[in-house]
């Protein structure tokens, strides 16, 4: 499983940054952010806006806390290092294409929720896909594993879905960030498992 999502995530970062690249692609991302404008609901704002303050950083930070200090009750602090380095690792990387890309956001126009720094990738859709592949890696052995599974890729769909639908982010930028989730924390679950082979042997 980890080597099928490592080259998803591969495949979506390589889509997307054509998406970003190539001219004749780019009237697309701002069709999808069009689109989704003209098919605003009352209620679908409430939702989207919800989501827009549950996957920024303050809470994911809030929340990931309080993920480790529970991971650390039961002294597992193998999983605490894994948790910590998946979070700070996709942060660091998702601002980090930010500053060198720089690309600019939807027009304004668009916007329905204040955003901060450039448009690709979106880290809205990085922390969720990070979130989410922590939870399922760390809980393969879980008796609900596939519900966990299905809970963690509908958080990390409507995250992306709802950064383009408040118009602060372009289809590809979304991709993005979901392919830099499935590629940091796999990577990462490979060198976990490896340490926790070598711890028991």
């Amino acid at each position: 499983m980890p080597y099928l999502l490592l080259y998803a995530g591969f495949f979506l970062f390589i889509f997307s940054v054509l998406m970003l690249f190539t001219p004749s692609l780019n009237p697309f991302d701002l069709v999808m952010v069009e689109w989704m404008s003209q098919h605003r609901t009352v209620q679908l704002n409430t939702i989207s806006i919800t989501l827009s303050v549950l996957g920024g950083m303050p809470f994911v930070l809030f929340l990931t806390t309080i993920w480790c200090l529970y991971q650390a009750w039961y002294k597992k602090y193998t999983n605490v290092i894994f948790i910590s380095l998946g979070l700070i690792g996709s942060i660091a990387t998702a601002w980090l294409l930010k500053y060198i890309i720089s690309r600019p956001r939807p027009p304004e126009i668009y916007h329905l929720v204040q955003s901060y720094g450039a448009s690709f990738p979106s880290a809205h859709s990085v922390y969720a896909a990070t979130l989410g592949f922590l939870a399922i890696y760390l809980s393969l052995e879980h008796p609900k594993h596939r519900l966990i599974w299905l809970c963690a890729f509908i958080w990390l769909l409507i995250m992306g879905i709802s950064r383009i639908y408040l118009g602060v982010h372009f289809p590809s930028d979304v991709l993005a960030g979901w392919s830099i989730g499935f590629i940091w924390i796999t990577l990462l679950y490979m060198l976990y498992v490896k340490f926790s082979r070598a711890k028991t042997n």
